[in-house]
């Protein structure tokens, strides 16, 4: 029945102090089909000195397994933080005299790996990062004797396949508008031979990330040919020109190196040990409006497109841990499931990548995707750059793997286009759109099998979480069809890579609305074809806190103590679980997802309601219900229209759910806990409709 007819019949009425509806599963209109054990997983991540030791306990890996996530994704935090990776302790230097240069890790180990370290690289030019911030940029150091250098993989130089111009550039935030005339830039080795100078003209910001309206413009004197290195100083204006940051994009390359360097890349790409920008003062003397430091306070923030990965062994930062891959996969949380593993391509080599994947085969670890790069939008990396990484690095894993499924970029967001960056004057086409270009240009798009991003919808958590989890479905549809219209083929695998509440610390995360945003989240993206998603907060963890508006919080699933021994499940365990033991059958066992469509009294969809119908393995219908109404319960009604699938017979329904009467946070900063902290409630019921509380969920399954 249509749902006008359903309101004429009565099965939709109007009901005092809740709203009626009545959700309509068209049988006839399967949207797709799933296996929960390839659709649903958690990741694991890097974390701090010592924590890997707790986390990694028998307790722990046993409550983290209950919730019923059968895939596993290996999180690479190195990659966020600017930091070589080695994920085998073992390997060899290029420059092995001194234990410094570009770092192989070993294919194989006589002993388990359970521990490994990244390594800072001394040759960043970023102030900031995605992780830690314990990093510095060298262009602003203060030190002349290190230097900023860009990653030379991305020479073509050093690539047959790609002889494609490469720019690169580094950006300096002066802080502050301030009057611009001069530059004096110290270079190193490999200095730039033609570049060009830029100031940005448009709305002024305090981040480059939120992409202002504007464009980059060429300082007068600004367009430099024949430069011949050493410490230059350029006139840029007759006169001060009043901006915020200065550009400089790097063009072509001397090709030198330092004295005694032998490696090709080190005579690859353009390298910067300082900047000074400001106007000329009445002297003729540079009045420079840098700060210049060794810490994220002390220096001007700056930007470079891409990293050295050069690095030397005293570099290895031990305050930070990621799992070694025996430690992961002997540890029960693989479910002896192929997982998704990393292989980091910003700050390291192709030959590593290659002997990643020799060692997990020796060990018979199984692996069904292997993500390339972390990240690579919110390190500003363009797609042209991060493109012919991809292509190089795919090449050489699939030498040693030609059934590999490689994949990427793991978006920080399909949303963010932090066009700023890019080495155009003005933005130009989206980043998908100019990635999918290259390989097809390259006829490489065969080597590019899944699309990956990671979900956190909501960065001011300071806001109301009503009007949040109201636009929630929305913003996932509008993304996924947005990276359709930028050339992403319908049939690519897409794969969310992590997803929560928000990337910061937020009540939400801890409360029910992040547990109604996961089951939520969970049941459009495979309504949307979408192929697996990784919850992140899979290990116990602590509250953490955001100082915009004192807010605590963390995308978990298990509030722990600083030991990380576990203390309470949250509300998001709670519907992880209820949708992974009741509204889906564990296993193997396809599910079949059909359109439920919730339709108010009125005939009209009721946006704050979403329904999601599955006729499972076992022949059993099921419905998940997220109510995301703050104010108002539903009373549901169902009716099954279409025809090509069975429609349960009417008798007996279970009907478990999940709400504040089961689950309420309770507030006191880093002390926060909840009570009462239930399972869903569960009853079975002949009535013709149940009734959903505000924020709440539900699952509602036939008897047969």
């Amino acid at each position: 029945m249509s749902a006008l007819l359903l309101l004429a019949s009565g099965a939709i009425g109007p009901l005092q102090g809740q709203f009626a509806a009545t959700v309509i599963i068209d049988s006839g209109r399967p949207l797709a089909t799933f296996r929960p054990s390839l659709a649903l997983g958690a990741g694991i991540d890097g974390h701090g000195k010592g924590t890997l030791r707790d986390i990694y306990t028998p307790q722990n890996i046993a409550a983290m397994r209950s919730a019923g996530l059968s895939r596993l994704s290996y999180r690479l935090r190195t990659e966020l933080g600017i930091e070589a990776w080695h994920w085998n302790p073992r390997g060899r230097w290029s420059d092995s005299a001194h234990a410094r240069g570009y770092w192989i890790s070993d294919s194989m180990s006589a002993a388990p790996i359970t521990l490994t370290h990244g390594y800072r690289l001394p040759r960043r030019g970023n102030t900031v990062d995605q992780a830690d911030n314990t990093g510095y940029s060298r262009l602003d150091d203060g030190d002349t004797s290190t230097f900023w250098k860009s990653n030379p993989y991305l020479d073509p130089a050093l690539d047959r396949e790609d002889t494609t111009a490469h720019p690169q550039w580094v950006i300096a935030d002066l802080g502050a508008v301030a009057h611009v005339s001069a530059i004096r830039i110290a270079w190193a080795e490999p200095y730039a031979t033609d570049f060009r100078v830029q100031y940005w003209k448009g709305d002024v910001v305090d981040d480059i990330d939120e992409s202002p309206a504007g464009r980059w413009m060429t300082f007068p004197h600004g367009d430099v040919h024949a430069g011949a290195g050493g410490e230059q100083r350029i006139a840029l204006a007759d006169g001060p020109i009043a901006t915020r940051f200065v550009r400089l994009v790097l063009t072509a390359s001397s090709h030198t190196a330092l004295a005694g360097a032998r490696d090709p890349r080190d005579s690859a790409g353009y390298a910067i040990r300082e900047l000074w920008i400001g106007r000329t003062s009445s002297g003729g003397a540079l009045s420079d409006v840098l700060k210049h430091g060794t810490t994220r306070t002390s220096q001007s923030l700056t930007y470079a497109s891409s990293t050295d990965p050069w690095h030397r062994a005293s570099d290895v930062d031990l305050d930070l841990e990621q799992a070694g891959f025996d430690r992961v996969y002997r540890s029960g949380l693989t479910n002896g499931l192929p997982a998704m593993v990393p292989v980091p391509v910003l700050f390291s080599t192709p030959e590593d990548g290659a002997n990643e994947l020799r060692f997990l085969a020796s060990r018979g670890y199984a692996y069904d995707r292997v993500e390339l790069g972390e990240e690579p939008d919110g390190q500003y990396v363009t797609p042209e750059d991060y493109a012919s990484l991809y292509l190089r690095w795919a090449r050489a894993l699939h030498d040693v793997a030609p059934r590999a499924t490689l994949g990427g970029p793991s978006f920080q967001s399909p949303e963010s286009q932090v066009m700023m960056a890019w080495p155009e004057d003005s933005a130009g086409a989206p980043w998908m759109e100019r990635f999918i270009a290259v390989l097809r240009y390259r006829d490489r798009l065969a080597d590019f099998t899944f699309l990956s991003f990671e979900w956190y919808p909501f960065d001011d958590v300071c806001a109301p979480t009503a009007p949040q989890l109201a636009s929630a479905p929305g913003r996932l549809a509008d993304a996924m069809r947005h990276l359709e219209e930028q050339g992403v083929p319908r049939a690519l695998p897409k794969v969310v890579a992590e997803y929560g509440y928000s990337a910061f610390a937020s009540r939400a995360e801890v409360d029910i609305e992040g547990a109604l945003f996961d089951a939520d989240l969970l049941g459009h993206f495979l309504s949307l074809g979408g192929a697996t998603a990784y919850l992140y907060g899979y290990e116990p963890t602590y509250l953490d806190s955001d100082p915009r508006c004192n807010a605590w919080g963390n995308n978990a699933l298990f509030l722990a103590t600083s030991r990380r021994d576990i203390r309470h499940p949250v509300a998001a365990y709670h519907a992880v679980r209820l949708l992974t033991h009741e509204w889906l059958e564990p296993g193997d066992g396809a599910h079949t997802l059909f359109t439920a469509a919730p339709m108010s009294a009125a005939g009209s969809p009721d946006t704050l309601l979403s329904s999601f119908a599955v006729q499972r393995p076992d022949g059993r219908w099921a419905v998940l219900l997220v109510n995301r109404d703050a104010v108002h319960a539903r009373k549901v009604r169902f009716a099954f229209a279409g025809a090509g699938a069975e429609s349960p017979a009417s008798g007996p329904r279970d009907v478990w759910i999940f709400s504040r009467a089961q689950y309420r946070w309770h507030a006191a900063g880093a002390d926060g806990a909840p009570s009462p902290d239930r399972p869903p409630r569960h009853r079975t019921t002949s009535a013709e409709s149940i009734v959903l509380p505000p924020y709440s969920l539900a699952v509602v399954r036939w008897a047969h």
